[in-house]
């Protein structure tokens, strides 16, 4: 008797202006599923229903919905930005299906219909800014892209640093791939902070990061070793896009290429894959707990499988990730500084609680 074929959705825009970090996330899909479907064990295979958004926030709904209604696919995997997440969740709910979102976000949400395998903020921002002001000093500038992901993520930044005696010397904001960055270079050369918190995505990092660059070769003060651009969600799947520029770009994951720190053991060519790897790991553990398993809700699964197993919290639906900071160098990301894996705490409730810091790396000063 041949194995059941189990469908699930990925819903990635595999162009358009973010369209390397969805290529990575597909990689590692199309990975752990081509390893469990060799899995003699289990009694089902995965087959993948793809649509593809091309970016375009309008067209993440109607084809999550396309998914749900025609395809008997209950979980999905996919979507890079928070908009398009939150465009897709009520359709999620109406269906009573499940998301499974393996990109760096903002934090501030917990669904019902929505499990988050890659870093919050007390897992990438908070670690990040305790590292930056006593490395390179306390006066930041902000630049994100004009959606939820830089609204919070500067919000969060303005109350820490704030908190810890910083001070703000700047905040900007682009239109989703729009390239026009002079504005913030000229703001940046002339307040001199000392670090750049980049929440900008796609394209418009790229040419941000590209004109800084320029920046730099005329005046030190913005060598990456003085004034870094720091990031948390930077990895290697984008550097080809910025070729020379990306050196000395620092960014915050759960995962480098060639660290030992992701508890499934591969050697994955970013975080992007190696959490969408484990979403599709994790979800197929799910699906084998009992026959038509996938016909049950997020909560059905999670209740069935207890607390012995899963990496999972059944409260937040967010998991347990390594806390690493790395920066650039020689094209590669070098680790600067880890910390031992932490759950997500998606409202902050619990602080800096349970961060803690293993195998120290100094600053690397040229």
């Amino acid at each position: 008797m041949g194995k059941r074929q189990i469908q699930i959705g990925l819903l990635l825009s595999r162009s358009g202006t973010y369209s390397l970090i969805s290529e990575a996330c597909r990689v590692g899909a199309m990975s752990a599923i081509a390893q469990i479907n060799a899995d003699p064990n289990l009694a089902f295979t995965l087959h993948a229903v793809e649509r593809d958004p091309e970016g375009n926030i309008d067209r993440y709904e109607p084809l999550c919905r396309d998914i749900l209604d025609n395809t008997n696919a209950r979980h999905v995997v996919g979507c890079v930005t928070s908009s398009s997440r939150k465009e897709v969740i009520p359709t999620l709910e109406r269906a009573g299906a499940t998301l499974w979102y393996t990109v760096p976000y903002e934090g501030f949400e917990a669904s019902d219909h929505v499990v988050y395998t890659h870093a919050c903020p007390n897992q990438h921002l908070l670690p990040l800014l305790d590292w930056a002001m006593p490395t390179y000093g306390k006066r930041a500038y902000l630049t994100g892209s004009n959606y939820i992901w830089g609204w919070e993520m500067n919000r969060i930044a303005r109350q820490e640093i704030t908190a810890q005696g910083g001070e703000i010397l700047g905040e900007r904001y682009l239109p989703v791939g729009s390239p026009d960055v002079d504005l913030m270079i000229r703001e940046i050369a002339s307040a001199r902070p000392d670090f750049i918190l980049n929440s900008m995505i796609g394209r418009s990092q790229y040419q941000f990061i590209a004109a800084y660059r320029e920046l730099a070769k005329t005046n030190p003060h913005f060598l990456p070793e003085n004034c870094p651009i720091m990031s948390c969600n930077l990895t290697e799947c984008e550097l080809p896009a910025l070729g020379d520029a990306a050196e000395g770009l620092v960014a915050v994951g759960p995962y480098f290429r060639g660290s030992t720190a992701w508890p499934e053991g591969h050697n994955f060519n970013s975080s992007h894959e190696a959490a969408t790897f484990t979403a599709v790991r994790e979800l197929a553990r799910l699906l084998n707990l009992c026959p038509d398993a996938e016909t049950l809700s997020l909560s059905e699964l999670l209740r069935m499988d207890g607390a012995a197993e899963g990496i999972v919290d059944p409260q937040t639906h967010h998991t347990r990730l390594p806390v690493l900071i790395g920066q650039v160098e020689g094209g590669e990301f070098a680790v600067r500084r880890q910390f031992a894996p932490i759950m997500g705490d998606p409202y902050l409730s619990r602080g800096r609680s349970g961060l803690e810091g293993i195998a120290p790396k100094l600053r690397v000063v040229s």
